[in-house]
């Protein structure tokens, strides 16, 4: 139901919600489950966070941590899907998503958000060349003719740094590289300009120095078209580079949040204390081995009671009663706009990091 059948019918416009207001992107307990034959799947649990123009936000985690099912429910691209139970909000430039007529939705999609997904061999169409499915993403959105639209397609190519543009233009996916194909997929997410840029894995399989290059390059076009963007990814390293918010999930839901250079130099969450520790340094000696986090992330079916990561947490048993096993954590702010969801008191997480976790990092 579009809003204006809501309004004729007297329904109530939604509120977007306080604390918000400079915001372009809100997200509010956001939760995607999925109904299957083994079982429902909480994929995401409860996800919440703001992010504003010209910001970037990291969300990290390890594969199945939901970090992905969240982009794809920011686009409103779980909405055709049968066993897919949204719930929530969504508030993009103060309009509400999760609730908006799926044409609404669908119409912003690519002009007011747009999202580079982490195949781009699978994500373009294999029929069409490069240049034929950036001209029909741009017409989409704009009532211009194929040629003004294909001088707009190699005007892109050629921002994104693909050599002979006008040639490469009529190129399939297939007779590119995979950082060329990377880049055709960002050309193909920044025609309309969009507001809102999703990056799911963009250097997932790429080489270090293409890797370098694309950061570079969503870096310089977030500074020309003051986009808000969010870096999906399990690298670290990545975030580390453009994020100025971090979230790191774990089994669908949030377990830490807070500015990027807080996270990262005071974090307090174990399972964050366990991806540093697993992260490669180049201020390492060689001889220094990684840290990793023992066990397996738990299905998403099947979630541990308590807090999720209590069976991998090397400190479940420092909170008494067996808290960690049996009530489930909330985010808590732990210092500036810094939160985290543990049993463990702020001083014993602190003398924990200091004593233990800090000085093998």
């Amino acid at each position: 139901m579009s809003k204006l059948e809501k309004a004729a019918l007297g329904e109530p416009a939604p509120v977007a919600p306080s604390g918000a207001d400079d915001a372009f992107l809100s997200v509010r307990d956001l939760r995607i489950h999925f109904d299957t034959f083994d079982g429902l799947v909480k994929s995401v649990d409860g996800v919440s966070f703001d992010l504003r123009r010209g910001q970037t936000l990291g969300i990290v985690g390890e594969s199945g941590s939901g970090k992905s099912v969240t982009s794809l429910g920011i686009m409103g691209l779980h909405r055709s899907s049968t066993n897919a139970k949204v719930s929530g909000e969504v508030w993009l430039d103060g309009e509400e998503l999760i609730g908006a007529d799926p044409d609404d939705v669908r119409r912003l999609r690519g002009r007011k958000m747009a999202m580079i997904f982490q195949d781009p061999l699978s994500a373009m169409h294999p029929f069409y060349s490069v240049g034929q499915q950036i001209i029909e993403a741009y017409r989409v959105h704009h009532d211009v003719s194929k040629k003004v639209a294909k001088q707009r397609a190699v005007e892109m190519l050629d921002r994104v740094g693909i050599p002979e543009p006008a040639k490469r233009v009529d190129g399939f996916p297939h007779e590119f590289s995979g950082g060329m194909r990377q880049r055709a997929m960002i050309a193909m997410s920044l025609v309309n300009n969009p507001e809102l840029l999703i990056a799911d894995e963009p250097t997932t399989a790429l080489d270090v120095t293409v890797q370098a290059q694309i950061l570079d390059l969503i870096r310089d076009l977030q500074k020309e078209f003051g986009s808000a963007v969010i870096m999906i990814t399990h690298d670290l390293g990545v975030v580390a580079e453009m994020a100025d918010e971090l979230l790191v999930m774990y089994a669908g839901r949030p377990v830490e949040r807070g500015p990027a250079e807080s996270v990262f130099s005071e974090p307090r969450h174990p399972y964050t204390w366990g991806l540093l520790g697993s992260m490669p340094r180049l201020d390492r000696e060689d001889t220094d081995r990684l840290i990793p986090i023992q066990g397996s992330p738990p299905s998403l079916i099947n979630v541990p009671d308590g807090c999720p990561f209590n069976p991998r947490c090397p400190y479940a048993d420092i909170p008494k009663d067996n808290v960690t096993r049996t009530v489930r954590p909330e985010l808590t702010e732990v210092g500036g706009q810094h939160w985290a969801a543990c049993h463990m008191t702020q001083e014993q997480r602190e003398r924990i990091w200091t004593e233990e976790i800090a000085p093998k990092l």
